[in-house]
């Protein structure tokens, strides 16, 4: 879990690829053409069908739409907890090399000028948004789920590295 840029889909892809199990990223299965969100019932049965009984890596959010239907299922939840600068840092280089690349996303989408700096739905204007209320809102949600908060890349690279050495 964790913000915009913080390096989700990154960490669950060596996860998932370290523990031999899938990988899911849960914006692949929340967006659809044009940036059409996927209503609160096809969302659940997309992830609940996503979610084999062998193990898997999610990385996103998303706790608004499907509640607890993945953190039921946990075995650690590893929150990227990362300084706003750092993120915005992020955001402005992938998104930039996103709109000239024209780069694919979900649903066949693409970002551009427009959407990415001008528009009210804009990823930049969500960061500023939602950094604060994410770091009010997640304790309370994860106290009775195994976790782990890593502030910092350095801390999550250190983290992730003891990890893969201790399996």
């Amino acid at each position: 879990m964790g913000p915009t840029c913080s390096g989700k889909s990154t960490l669950a892809a060596r996860l998932a690829e370290h523990y031999r199990v899938p990988h899911i990223e849960l914006d692949a299965l929340h967006w659809g053409p044009n940036w059409s969100e996927a209503s609160v019932e096809e969302f659940r049965d997309r992830v609940e069908a996503a979610l084999p009984e062998t193990g898997w890596v999610v990385d996103g959010n998303y706790g608004g739409k499907l509640g607890d239907l993945v953190l039921g299922q946990v075995d650690l939840v590893v929150w990227l907890d990362l300084p706003l600068h750092t993120i915005l840092g992020r955001l402005w280089t992938r998104t930039l090399r996103r709109i000239r690349h024209e780069e694919d996303l979900w649903g066949s989408n693409r970002e551009t000028w427009r959407g990415a700096f001008l528009s009210r739905d804009s990823l930049f204007a969500w960061a500023l948004k939602t950094h604060r209320r994410r770091r009010r809102e997640l304790p309370p949600r994860l106290e009775h789920v195994p976790s782990v908060r890593l502030r910092s890349a350095r801390e999550a690279d250190a983290w992730l590295e003891r990890e893969l050495a201790n399996f």
